[in-house]
């Protein structure tokens, strides 16, 4: 009998986190659970690679890392999209208080 992959699931977590902390309250503070995923897929998949097939569970390994690729490019997005926004504004200001407008 075959044991559950430990940390499998962990990373399938974090990466689900991730996506959904992005997309609903924490914009790019979703990366910090994305890069927690990819950790804990790497040691998974470290201890699947030196197990002689005695863990079960590698599918769960692979998701959670996708997921947590997915996670980090739209919080990447969204820090982008903050960055920009708050430029625009910071430079509508300074034309503004400079007289130009």
């Amino acid at each position: 009998m075959q044991q559950s992959l430990p940390g499998a699931s962990n990373a399938l977590t974090f990466g689900i986190l991730s996506i959904v902390l992005t997309l609903v309250c924490c914009g790019p503070f979703g990366a910090i659970f994305s890069f927690i995923g990819l950790s804990n897929a790497k040691t998974a998949q470290q201890a699947f690679d030196q197990s002689n097939g005695e863990y079960s569970g590698i599918e769960n390994v692979k998701t959670g890392k996708i997921l947590s690729y997915v996670g980090l490019a739209l919080a990447s997005v969204y820090l982008l999209i903050g960055i920009l926004y708050f430029g625009v504004i910071a430079a509508i200001i300074a034309t503004a208080a400079s007289g130009n407008i």
